[in-house]
């Protein structure tokens, strides 16, 4: 006889009340166990003794309730999920408030990295437990029943589902799928529940345009209000709320693609409100304001701008992998698994796709860096012989045209040029140095890589000490040599080394290491000595190369200063020269030879080839025509030929005399007398009055005698002649002249 199902099952117990015996389903309320769960709190963030022990005293109650839990036979365990509600409050607060591997989190001690390790795992199996109807040939839950119970009891909803991908994704991604896909199939409900909530998913990239002063597509975007303030953009915004905009972004692309990684067949309920286009067009008008708004901050501060930065990269890469696999799931699969005869609804959705996205460059541009464009079309050419190759023509063209000003990177240089466009804008801002890396084989590394490119060469010295203090800047529990040891297995790239190692998609090798383990300094190979490079290498004071140093050139302490009576008593230069010029004092006539010496030399000693015949006269000595006897008897004459005017006897007298005035000494005229030269100056000026006819007055009879003392009649005279003729010079004559402007009209009355 084959064992019923659990749903319809009827178990046959004692009531405690009456004492008698009745049935009652297997699926029953009293069936539940008196147990409270309680619900989950995150680890603190300061790592405060008490506050850890608090976290550590409440986790453990939910893991030891998670473990009874999961120990329950299978009816025991059903009626728990079911009619449990602190149950059900306690598993949402763990999907609600469990740290993302992409959020901030300080490096927590062991002992909560471990509970939390536990923790993750009751409560992933919890919903393994859950979402699976059938766990022997005897305990199991009939199909039907199975997916009302799942739907009925909200113990699986959308948001549910799509915590559950970005939490357990990674690691257990075969068993993830089956889990979702098994509610989906059993549950078909979901699909409206996911169709409904596709509003709500595409809002959130409204709201994210909305706060960051950003205006939307046609389709959702909406008038602002009269009475609202101007909404403030990103490069305006304080950096804080641009803080948690990018962490919104990034939460929110991280999400949406673990799901339709996990579950590509949403895709269709995502492309029935035109997701691949408003995808695009949010791209296209957030990504490079975001960007160009970090890049204006480069003065703030940078630590945060490079963590902001490196989400903001995470999120542009998810949503690109988020529209290939769209388009992968939509249009590429089915043509691949499809006939002939059945591709071309599929053809023209890939068509009508990329044909509505032409106007978005940037978005066009990045894409086609990830997953060309033209493989795809290639695809589509080898699959179909009736392709419209007007249509493919011009969405290649237009791709190519979106490259159009940037420097396109060949497929030799880097495989991804996107990963370097990525890197040229911060990090200028913090500027995050970075290498090109290798793409590893493992596609779950590449998650939060960015894009692979060429081998680098081996990094040392200063740049890779930049390279570790970036990593552990943030990452402060982390060894040096472990960072090390990272960097040489990702091309020397900080930014792919942190994402990884805080999504915990590091390489088995490096995953073995110990994360504290401290870098080893290697000696170098080359000794200092022998290394070494200066102006006072090999000289005499270098003891390196020599073994003895002359000490007496050593001075120790300070010089005296010379004076120049020091100089001048000095006669060190004068002693030395002494005996050399002593030598030249010294004249020898004869030189004296001492018997037995050889005879090398003698002067009176005859040679019979020597030509004495002029030994004994004077040959010129007594000659009475030399130069300058011949120029005392006649003095020289330039002849006539040569002359250019012949003076008279007259002017030779004047000119002897002119040479006679020119031989006296002349004064020294560079500095005159001031006092001469104004007395010159006074001359020409009355010259030039008396020519005009003016006479100067020169009375000083105006100054006058002394106050008090009285005045002379010649001053009095003098003084009314003065004020009676004023007007004749200086500016006395103001008023007549105005009064002359006026009376032509030069000035209005």
């Amino acid at each position: 006889m084959s064992a019923l199902p659990l749903d319809q099952l009827q178990i046959t117990h004692k009531d405690l009340k009456t004492g008698k015996l009745r049935t009652s389903p297997a699926l029953h309320p009293e069936q539940k166990a008196d147990r409270y769960f309680v619900l989950y709190k995150p680890p603190p963030k300061d790592n405060i003794p008490a506050l850890v022990e608090e976290y550590l005293e409440r986790a453990t109650f939910v893991a030891n309730d998670l473990d009874w839990l999961l120990a329950l036979p299978h009816d025991k365990f059903w009626c728990q999920v079911i009619f449990d509600e602190t149950l059900q409050k306690c598993l949402d607060s763990y999907l609600h408030y469990v740290p993302r591997k992409i959020d901030e989190w300080v490096a927590p001690s062991p002992e909560v990295v471990d509970m939390q390790k536990r923790l993750h795992r009751s409560v992933f199996l919890t919903f393994v437990r859950m979402s699976t109807h059938k766990e022997s040939k005897d305990h199991f839950i009939s199909p039907s029943a199975f997916g009302d119970i799942l739907y009925n009891n909200f113990l699986f909803d959308i948001p549910k589902i799509l915590d559950l991908c970005v939490l357990f994704g990674k690691g257990n991604s075969p068993l993830l799928k089956k889990m979702i896909g098994n509610i989906f199939i059993q549950q078909p409900s979901y699909y409206n529940d996911l169709d409904e909530t596709m509003p709500t998913i595409l809002q959130v990239f409204s709201n994210i345009l909305q706060h960051s002063g950003l205006h939307g597509d046609g389709a959702n975007a909406t008038p602002q209000k009269l009475e609202e303030r101007g909404r403030l953009t990103p490069s305006d915004m304080p950096l804080l709320e641009l803080k948690d905009i990018v962490l919104y972004l990034c939460d929110t692309c991280t999400t949406l693609w673990a799901f339709l990684d996990i579950f590509p067949l949403a895709c269709q309920t995502f492309q029935k409100h035109d997701f691949c286009y408003r995808l695009a067009s949010f791209y296209e008008t957030a990504i490079p304001e975001l960007e160009s708004a970090m890049k204006k901050r480069r003065l703030e501060d940078s630590k945060l701008l490079g963590d902001l930065w490196q989400r903001l990269s995470h999120s542009r890469k998810k949503l690109l992998e988020m529209f290939h696999i769209l388009l992968n799931q939509i249009c590429l699969l089915p043509i691949l698994e499809s006939s002939c005869e059945n591709i071309q609804g599929f053809i023209e959705e890939f068509l009508q796709i990329f044909s509505s996205l032409l106007q978005e460059k940037r978005f066009l541009r990045d894409y086609d860096a990830l997953f060309p464009v033209a493989e795809d079309v290639s695809l589509l050419q080898q699959a179909s012989s009736v392709l419209d190759e007007t249509r493919t023509a011009y969405i290649l063209q237009a791709v190519e045209s979106a490259w159009e000003g940037v420097d396109r990177r060949k497929a030799s240089d880097a495989k991804d040029p996107l990963r370097a466009e990525l890197l040229n804008g911060v990090m200028a801002i913090a500027e995050p140095v970075s290498a090109p890396s290798s793409r590893p084989e493992n596609s779950e590394e590449q998650e939060c890589m960015g894009a692979s490119a060429a081998l680098s060469p081996a990094v040392c010295g200063v740049e890779l000490d930049s390279l570790i203090s970036q990593v552990k800047d943030l990452l402060l529990d982390l060894g040096e040599g472990f960072i090390l040891a990272c960097l040489e297995h990702y091309g020397y790239d900080p930014e792919q080394v942190i994402n990884n190692i805080l999504e915990e998609r590091l390489a088995p090798a490096l995953s073995q290491l110990d994360r504290s383990l401290d870098r080893q300094v290697k000696p170098d190979p080359t000794p200092l000595l022998t290394s070494r490079h200066n102006i006072f290498q090999y000289d005499e004071f270098d003891v390196f190369s020599r073994d003895s140093v002359d000490l007496s050139r050593v001075h120790k302490g300070r010089r005296k200063e010379e004076n120049t009576r020091m100089l001048l008593n000095d006669r060190r230069e004068v002693a030395e020269q002494r005996q050399r010029y002593e030598q030249y004092s010294m004249v020898v006539e004869e030189v004296p030879v001492q018997p037995g010496e050889g005879l090398s030399y003698c002067g009176d000693d005859y040679e019979d080839e020597y030509d004495d015949t002029y030994d004994g006269n004077q040959v010129g000595a007594n000659d009475a025509d030399s130069d300058d006897e011949l120029i005392s008897r006649r003095p020289f004459t330039i002849p006539q030929v040569l002359r250019t005017k012949v003076p008279r006897e007259g002017q030779e007298e004047e000119e002897e005399e002119e040479d006679a005035e020119d031989e006296a000494p002349k004064p020294d005229h560079f500095v005159q007398d001031p006092a001469v030269l104004r007395e010159k100056a006074e001359a020409r000026r009355m010259s030039f009055l008396a020519r005009k006819g003016y006479r100067h007055d020169s009375s000083t009879a105006v100054a006058g005698s002394p106050r008090g003392h009285g005045q002379s009649r010649e001053t009095a005279q003098e003084r009314r002649k003065k004020e009676s003729n004023k007007s004749t010079r200086a500016n006395h004559n103001r008023r007549t002249m105005a009064d002359r402007k006026r009376s032509k009209g030069m000035i209005p009355s």
